[in-house]
């Protein structure tokens, strides 16, 4: 919501990854950090074999938890080491060998790097929702992979129909 307090989550469009009686894990996926995939690739000491096809490719602050784990959010499944598949041919994926394959060249075509993710106690995210600091909309892959991440917060509240320029954290009376 436009009124969201907490800093590391203003404006952020978070795709989440699991959801179940004992809490929610999510990934930021609109919020570039200072650090290319280039970079990255070569401080874990991954030489491109093959250039990116965008060499200022950011990484993304995925959450406030864990900032050093890094997490790859892709199409194609692939046969990399604790790929989880999620939905909807999405997967989620936290071992090296699928860094190793992206400067390769030999990667999923889509996919989003990420450092850290959101997580969220039992019935923490629910409580959140109850309160309406978070809106939720249907994932969607064009927003995932085809829209600049400034255009993603927007986007997903369209989806669901919301004008976020008229929304208000303020309560009235009548």
């Amino acid at each position: 919501m436009p009124d969201m307090e907490d800093s590391r989550f203003s404006e952020t469009v978070t795709y989440i990854v699991k959801h179940d009686e004992d809490g929610a894990v999510g990934l930021v996926v609109n919020k570039p950090l200072e650090l290319t995939l280039t970079q990255l690739l070569q401080e874990i000491r991954l030489p491109l074999l093959k250039p990116l096809e965008d060499p200022e490719t950011p990484v993304l602050f995925g959450g406030p938890v864990s900032t050093e784990a890094g997490f790859v959010l892709h199409r194609d499944k692939g046969s990399w080491n604790s790929s989880l598949e999620i939905e909807g041919g999405l997967c989620v994926t936290s071992s090296r060998d699928i860094l190793d394959a992206i400067s390769q060249g030999k990667g999923p075509t889509e996919f989003l790097v990420v450092l850290g993710y959101a997580g969220w106690s039992a019935g923490q995210l629910e409580k959140e929702m109850a309160e309406n600091s978070w809106l939720m909309c249907p994932a969607d892959e064009v927003l995932l992979f085809g829209l600049p991440f400034e255009l993603r917060w927007q986007a997903a509240a369209q989806k669901i129909g919301v004008n976020l320029n008229l929304l208000t954290g303020q309560v009235g009376h009548a």
